[in-house]
């Protein structure tokens, strides 16, 4: 139910209800998926009127901006505290934690396909820097253990982590075709196929990646 939402009259109340709505479009985003998520489902969430909700953020597609460049940070520091324990470092060990680390997150692989399409479409140019310098950051540092492990330089680095993030966005859209296309898929065995396992097609994807980079490498 929408209430009389109160300006926010300082520096903090305004990060405050900022927080508020990005929880809320996370929780329902988490919920039925980034797409079926509107502007109005958000401010709803939180009792706001839709045009109180801009004063605090452009669009819809800015919140979720948001949500991305925080799950790049998250997804990042969890990824690279992960390759820091590794035993064995080896092509395999390296693909299967990127792709258990995206998989882990949903929403965050949501985001990723979503980013390109319209995320970045629907917002001005200051948020789409800031985004993007967000992510620039992160493929930097994880760039950066993936030199310290496997030897990869600085553009084969950004090429499998490119490779790993919208894969992983490409994938998960298609294994979550919706449930009436997924009884489809799993009532004709000819469309079998089309049912996607997400971390293992990714593991292996990334793991041929990296082990043609490494290759390539020997033979110079």
């Amino acid at each position: 139910m929408t209430q009389n939402f109160q300006r926010a009259r300082s520096s903090e109340a305004k990060e405050q209800r900022e927080a508020a709505i990005l929880e809320a479009a996370r929780a329902l985003a988490a919920t039925h998926g980034v797409r079926q998520i509107t502007l109005t489902d958000i401010a709803d969430a939180i009792g706001m009127h839709k045009s109180a909700l801009l004063r605090y953020f452009e669009t819809r597609e800015q919140i979720f901006l948001v949500l991305t460049a925080e799950g790049w940070r998250e997804w990042s520091s969890a990824l690279r505290n992960e390759l820091s324990q590794l035993a064995e470092v080896s092509p395999a060990a390296v693909s299967a934690i990127f792709a258990k680390t995206l998989t882990a997150r949903p929403m965050f692989c949501d985001l990723l396909a979503q980013a390109p399409l319209n995320l970045e479409r629907n917002v001005s140019l200051d948020a789409v820097r800031a985004f993007k310098l967000v992510a620039l950051n992160e493929v930097k540092v994880i760039g950066s253990e993936m030199k310290r492990l496997l030897g990869l330089s600085r553009q084969q680095a950004t090429e499998t982590i490119a490779t790993a993030t919208s894969m992983a966005g490409a994938l998960w859209q298609m294994a979550t075709p919706g449930p009436q296309v997924l009884a489809l898929y799993r009532s004709e065995p000819e469309l079998a196929h089309a049912i996607v396992d997400v971390e293992p097609r990714l593991a292996h994807i990334l793991e041929a990646l990296i082990t043609g980079y490494l290759t390539d490498r020997t033979k110079r």
